[in-house]
């Protein structure tokens, strides 16, 4: 028999023929595509790679009326010149399926490599990729890690045929691309008749991420701060807190701070206590995404990528899981003892062989698909920094699900002074645990004098601070992927694609994520007029439709069916509501473009704007990219305000950034002489003025007294009047 098996990328390719091979594999070529050919239990097999999506969907002919449901699957290359790159992958696995009778698709063992995977063999079968052909000889392998032992195993145990994985996934991509289609258009031929262009999108997911961050916005700019104070004892060099917590009055609470002010405490209650702090679950995607975010500061798509790659490499399981379970099935103690062979972990993996831990903490949350991540116990080789990161941080996590609970002791101690009741919390780690495993967490910790109940002590400080309610917080990305898994919107994998999305329309910036103008115009339009695409249950309600296909609950076209009712009713909603749509966005999109111009673009005139980055970096760009391409950096998580001046020696807008407490005015290139010395220190700074010629030196000196009035207080700049030397801004 001659097997055919589609990886879904090369090095997963050369992974598998490697183990099936005995690492032995005959490596050919055709037009520059590696395949691998071996011989296992008296069968040919040949391991092919696709490079991701081979094939996508395209409409059938070229009708603009809407909707457009009539559809298919065609090769990438023939859609998007980007993805030309893809033809000698599939020609190439065309002609080495010539003579095969068997397939198996081995890529990733979610609903995406089922569709990957399935729509090759169908291909190669039947020539014609829409054709339906008998799935007798195909076989599904499944596995959660590339190293030679799972990947063995994976073949030796093939599956049948995955159909419902694969109608799950088709279906996905269907009502996506009609979604996407047919709506996007229906916006941007509302836009189009107020006399605007520009290209928009709106799909299943965005929709209701869309509308979750908008109203977030919404709550945030309604917001009316409120001044509020805490009163505070100082007793035995405690802190107390008064039980009222906020006061919103401040002459009551100053009355309570002279009534404190030099009396006697009374200790009405201590308690001590002892609490057990388990460790966290093992990561899914999720969950690494945050935490990679917030100890790593990785972007989540980043993250991602980098997990794959960690994958591939067969350093860590499958990423794209939702699960925290770690069976005992997948020989936790080999993985324990592959560890310690790495200098790096020894200590930690070896304490917990030889105390014969090898029952993990895990989460509630599962997947049917793949376990939750961990490393699989081979020693990595030549990581790059944030690999090496990541893949610290996995292994980590990992091996503290196996250790002892933490222990932290909680004191807590209830004075009285007069009719006034103060409290303060200590706490300290009496036994570390799992702590000392996983270094990038700390409990916090508090320390506490001993008080003994009944006791009377003076009151040495009594204060009040002046504090003001906080409106509520902006989202990141990590955390706004993270609440749309809580409310079963999009799927782990294309989460983080989705907010991408948002910022590559200009709907939302900043890392602290804000809505824009114009993003908050198109959710007011179809808050208004097509509320359905911003309905958070119609698009679960469909994700959950999806789910029941591949559980064999409901079929394809049912569903499909559904979808499409949803869009011809959305549809008839734009055309009734165009003009009033088309105006709301021309308002917003005219507002977001004055507020972002920063000036006049050098190399064609065209105004310069703040864009994002997919990773929601923000960078100065050319508006009339494509054609122009010139670009500046900014810094990162600031507030960027233009000033209409423009800098005397670069010539290049001077913009305002307001960051971290610090306001400063800069011009946007990068090597202008004004930013010659930003970085040195004072010495260097000195010594580079002495030999800056004197017209430039006085125009560094005026731009950097306009920097300085920005940043200091009238007094400071008084005397800075006085002196001589020139302050510039600090680094960017």
């Amino acid at each position: 028999m001659r097997n055919l098996i589609v990886a879904e990328k090369p090095s997963v390719a050369l992974r598998i023929a490697l183990a099936l091979g005995n690492g032995r594999p005959l490596r050919k070529s055709m037009g520059g595509v590696s395949y691998f050919e071996l011989y296992r239990d008296g069968d040919t097999l040949y391991v092919v790679a696709a490079a991701g999506h081979l094939f996508t969907l395209s409409q059938k002919g070229a009708s603009k009326t809407l909707p457009i449901f009539d559809l298919e699957w065609t090769p990438s290359f023939k859609v998007n010149k980007e993805a030309y790159f893809t033809k000698k992958y599939l020609d190439a696995i065309k002609d080495v399926s010539r003579s095969c009778d068997a397939f198996t698709n081995a890529c990733d063992y979610d609903v995406e490599g089922t569709v990957i995977g399935t729509n090759i063999i169908k291909y190669v079968k039947t020539n014609d990729v829409n054709k339906e052909p008998g799935w007798e000889n195909v076989r599904r392998m499944h596995f959660s890690t590339t190293t030679n032992q799972d990947l063995l195993a994976s073949y030796e145990k093939r599956e049948a045929f995955d159909k419902g994985n694969f109608d799950a996934g088709e279906t996905r991509h269907m009502l996506d691309w009609m979604w996407g289609i047919n709506l996007s258009r229906a916006l941007m031929h509302a836009l189009s008749s107020s006399g605007e262009r520009k290209t928009m999108s709106i799909g299943r997911v965005q929709g209701p991420t869309l509308a979750i961050l908008a109203e977030r916005e919404k709550e945030i700019k309604a917001f009316k701060p409120q001044d509020y104070w805490n009163v505070f004892i100082l007793v035995n060099g405690t802190e107390f807190l008064n039980k009222r917590g906020a006061i919103f009055e401040e002459h009551a609470a100053e009355k309570l701070v002279k009534e404190a002010t030099g009396a006697v405490a009374h200790v009405d209650a201590v308690e001590v206590r002892e609490s057990k702090l388990f460790p966290f679950p093992p990561f899914d995607l999720t969950s690494l995404q945050l935490e990679a975010s917030r100890t790593l500061g990785l972007d989540p798509s980043r993250t991602l990528q980098l997990a794959q790659t960690l994958y591939e490499r067969s350093y860590i399981s499958y990423p794209r899981t939702s699960s925290q379970k770690l069976p005992y099935s997948l020989n936790l103690p080999r993985i324990l003892n592959a560890l310690a062979g790495n200098p790096k972990y020894k200590e930690m993996a070896d304490a917990l062989v030889k105390a014969q831990r090898f029952r993990p903490i895990e989460g509630r949350k599962e997947d049917e698909a793949h376990p939750a991540i961990y490393p699989t116990g081979e020693k990595p080789a030549k990581l790059s920094d944030e690999e090496e990161k990541l893949y610290d941080l996995i292994v980590k996590r990992f091996l503290s699900v196996f250790a002892e609970p933490a222990v932290i002791e909680h004191t807590d101690v209830a004075l009285s002074v007069g009719q006034e009741r103060y409290e303060a919390k200590g706490s300290r780690t009496v036994t570390s645990g799992w702590l000392n495993y996983y270094t990038y967490y700390r409990p916090q910790e508090a320390k506490m004098p001993a008080f003994k109940h009944g006791t009377s002590e003076r009151v040495e400080k009594a204060q009040s601070k002046k504090l003001v309610t906080k409106p509520p917080d902006r989202f990141n990305k990590a955390s706004l992927i993270a609440l749309l898994e809580s409310k079963d919107l999009g799927t782990k994998a294309t989460r983080a694609a989705i907010v991408d999305t948002l910022f590559n329309r200009g709907y939302i910036g900043n890392k602290r994520i804000e809505v824009t103008a114009y993003g908050m115009s198109v959710y007011e339009a179809l808050k208004q007029h097509v509320p359905p695409i911003l309905d958070q249950a119609l698009t679960r309600k469909l994700e959950m439709d999806m789910d029941e296909i591949a559980r064999g609950k409901t079929t394809e076209q049912a569903v499909i069916n559904e979808g499409k009712e949803m869009i011809v009713q959305m549809i008839g909603m734009f055309e009734k509501n165009e003009k009033e749509i088309g105006a709301s966005l021309g308002k917003g999109l005219e507002k977001t473009n004055q507020s972002n111009i920063l000036g006049k673009c050098l190399k064609d005139g065209g105004n310069l704007v703040v864009r994002y980055s997919r990773a929601g970096k923000q960078f100065v760009g050319c508006a009339n990219w494509p054609k122009c391409n010139q670009t500046y950096p900014l810094p990162q998580y600031a507030k960027i305000v233009p000033t209409s001046k423009v800098c005397p020696l670069c010539h290049t807008p001077i913009v305002k950034v307001f960051r971290k407490g610090k306001v400063f005015e800069m011009d946007l290139d990068p090597n202008c002489e004004t930013k010659k010395d930003w970085g040195k220190k004072k010495e260097e700074k000195a010594e580079s003025a002495k030999t800056m010629p004197a017209a430039q030196k006085a125009s560094v000196i005026k731009k950097a007294t306009v920097a300085n009035k920005t940043v200091k207080t009238a007094k400071k700049v008084a005397k800075t009047k006085k002196r001589v030397n020139v302050h510039l801004p600090e680094s960017v």
